[in-house]
């Protein structure tokens, strides 16, 4: 870190965790566990501990240790309303739009952030279904086509909408998971923000 000019500020902002956990870490006050030490190098760029058991170990356990991500990426959380106005944001992340971030091992094609999914509508009783609370990442950089997941603006809203994009017949629709919702035509004022990349729930 020092050789780096990485302040313990900054690896904490990076991993979301406060600077002081950075520094018990640091002076062996309190030993973090394997995968956030592979982080902490992945954010250095340095290689990762080997996190697999010996052969003997493994066969007496019914988990296996996951391969570790080599680097994290840094998102901003925004509102719904934030969202409904990203396309016109000038800056990838204007002053203002969030103080808070989340950390993801997904690397956007564009500008990509966070949202927390409100309502049920994308709540459904069988298969595929994203509950209130989510927090789902919106990758700016790829083309939405059916079947994908998407946020799109409505004409009528300031607001961003979360729904399926699906097409029958020539014409594009927003399908939400919950049957109890109506289906929303796709006009040619109805812009479509970014797709859906990943989700996750804070505990």
């Amino acid at each position: 870190m020092d050789n780096q000019g990485i302040s313990q500020e900054d690896m904490a902002e990076r991993m979301g965790v406060t600077p002081g956990a950075v520094g018990h870490w640091l002076n062996g006050k309190r030993e973090p566990k394997i995968d956030v030490i592979n982080r902490l190098l992945g954010e250095l760029e340095l290689p990762l501990l080997e996190t697999s058991l010996p052969s003997s170990e493994a066969g007496q356990q019914n988990v296996a240790p996951t391969v570790q991500p080599s680097r994290f990426y840094r998102y901003p959380v925004i509102s719904w309303v934030e969202a409904g106005g990203w396309n016109e944001a000038v800056e990838p992340y204007p002053a203002g739009f969030s103080d808070t971030v989340e950390l993801s091992d997904y690397k956007a094609k564009g500008r990509a952030f966070w949202l927390v999914v409100r309502g049920d509508s994308m709540t459904a009783a069988a298969g595929q279904s994203i509950p209130e609370g989510m927090l789902i990442l919106v990758d700016t950089g790829i083309e939405p086509t059916p079947g994908k997941l998407v946020i799109a603006k409505l004409p009528e809203s300031n607001e961003a909408t979360f729904k399926k994009l699906v097409e029958d017949a020539g014409r594009y629709y927003l399908k939400p998971l919950n049957p109890a919702y109506p289906i929303i035509p796709v006009t040619e004022d109805c812009k479509l923000v970014g797709v859906i990349r990943q989700m996750t729930m804070r505990l």
